[in-house]
Formats: structure tokens, sequence, C-alpha cells
């Protein structure tokens, strides 16, 4: 992909979210004319769609308002096993949601960092922090590709759809591995090609935003992990994600080419290596 088109698609991605946080009750966010990834500002459409991605009741009450915006496509925390004390990162933190549920299992001990490159939002996770006291989390503007965060200092990365935006999937695991402390993990929730994308899907912006044309083929996310240096690479689609996928942009099909799918990975050292001889 040139510099140019992906320059283009990061714009457009940052516009969409911008929107999607600066509004009151969103309908047709993100280019696309239903949900975007289940995106609305409306309490009751958020609790559905949170719910339908597997989040509890409980999970929802412990939020503060305004922080589960329905971005999602599953729930990365429940595959993650975050232990007290440890440092979460959240790539594409959005309202904070995710990283203020992350934060009641790493406890006051430890610490969540939300990265995302859309002011807007960070601004709104920050005022959402506030609202909810949570001093451990801290709501950082930055790209995924070019994250804000040292060497060697994070215990396990989550990501809720938001990978399948990046023009540079490569990039971002590189700097995810960066990250990372040996025997670090990644737990995310995302979307993949479940076959090659036409070219009207994977040329559209608007299903770019929403989460639909950027996602590549599980082969591919294999390749590039390994490549980036991670081991015990386990990627696995969720068929029935397409029950909601669909609602995406309706009537475009896309169901038949992405779905929702769990991506875990360790980053090898002596912190994997205990008991298992990784």
């Amino acid at each position: 992909m040139n510099t140019k088109h992906a320059d283009e698609i990061r714009q457009n991605v940052r516009a969409s979210y911008s929107e999607v946080a600066e509004a009151d009750n969103v309908g047709a966010c993100c280019g696309v004319g239903s949900s975007c990834c289940g995106v609305s500002d409306d309490t009751a459409i958020n609790t559905l769609v949170s719910t339908r991605l597997g989040y509890s009741e409980s999970d929802l009450d412990m939020v503060p308002d305004g922080a589960d915006m329905g971005l999602g496509c599953g729930n990365p925390r429940a595959i993650a096993s975050i232990q007290k004390g440890e440092t979460v990162l959240d790539l594409g933190s959005g309202g904070g949601f995710d990283c203020f549920l992350a934060a009641a299992e790493t406890g006051a001990s430890g610490k969540v960092i939300g990265v995302d490159m859309t002011p807007v939002m960070v601004s709104k996770a920050r005022a959402n922090a506030d609202k909810g006291q949570y001093h451990q989390v801290d709501f950082r503007l930055g790209e995924i590709e070019n994250l804000p965060v040292a060497d060697n200092s994070v215990d396990v990365i989550i990501s809720n759809c938001v990978i399948n935006l990046s023009p540079d999937k490569p990039r971002v695991f590189k700097e995810a591995f960066r990250v990372l402390k040996a025997g670090g993990r990644l737990a995310i929730s995302d979307v993949v090609a479940s076959t090659e994308l036409p070219d009207e899907v994977r040329n559209d912006l608007g299903l770019y935003s929403g989460c639909m044309a950027g996602a590549s083929l599980v082969s591919e996310l294999e390749t590039i992990l390994g490549e980036a240096g991670f081991a015990d690479v386990r990627i696995a689609p969720k068929d029935e994600s397409k029950d909601f996928i669909k609602d995406w942009a309706p009537g475009r099909g896309v169901e038949d080419y992405v779905v929702s799918a769990t991506i875990e990975a360790v980053k090898p050292g002596a912190a994997c290596c205990e008991g298992n001889g990784c």
C-alpha cells in the first residue's frame, strides 16, 4: 500500500471516529449507513450490542456512563487473563470501556494505558476516567503504528476491533512486540477476512472505517505475527459473528467476507517459560 493511500485511510478513520465521539446519537457513522461496529450514543442500543459481544450486565454497570460506545466486535478481556499488578495496554481505546474493565482486574497496584489516535476520543476517555476516579488508567494520544509506550514495559495488550483499521498491520505488531515484556501476551478481538475481499469492498473507504474493508486473511495475520517475533499464535474465527456483522452495512453482503476472531500470541522470553517449555 502506498503512503498516500495509507494516509488517506488514516485521515478517514480519524475523521469518522471523531464524529462518533462528538455525536449525541449516531445513525450513520464511519461512512456506513447503519451501525458502525455497533456504534451509537444510545445507552440501550450499546447495552444490547455489548451483551451480544460477551460482556455481562455487571461489566456494563461497572463503567462510567458514556464509556461503552458499542465499538467492539468481541470481548478481549475474556481471553486476557489479566492479573493483579499487571500493566495492560489497549490499542485504540475509544471511550475507555475495556480500559476501565481491565483496571478492575489489574487493581490499584497495576496500570492501564489506552492509546487512541483521535484527540476528541482521548478527551472523552479522560473525562470518563475522571468521572469514575480511575487513577491508574492513563490515556495517551498516538497511533498504534507508533506507540507512545516504553520498550519492554507491558504485560498484556488488548484491542477490540481496531487493528483492522490500520493500513500498516506489520508495523502495528512490531510495535506491540517492542513494548511487551518477555512473556507478554496479545489478547485481541478483531475482524478477519474469511476469503479474499472483492475490490468493491477493499477499496470502499466507508467500509474501511466501518471495520470491514481492512480485514486481513488469517494466514496473512499468522505470517505478520510470526515475522514480528511472536510465538504461540492462535487465531480463532467466530462464524456466529456474521449474525451481527451483517447489520454493519445492510445489503452489502459483508458477512460473506469477514468475521470476528480472537487473536492470541506471546512474546517469547523467560516469563513465558515457567513450566510450559516455550
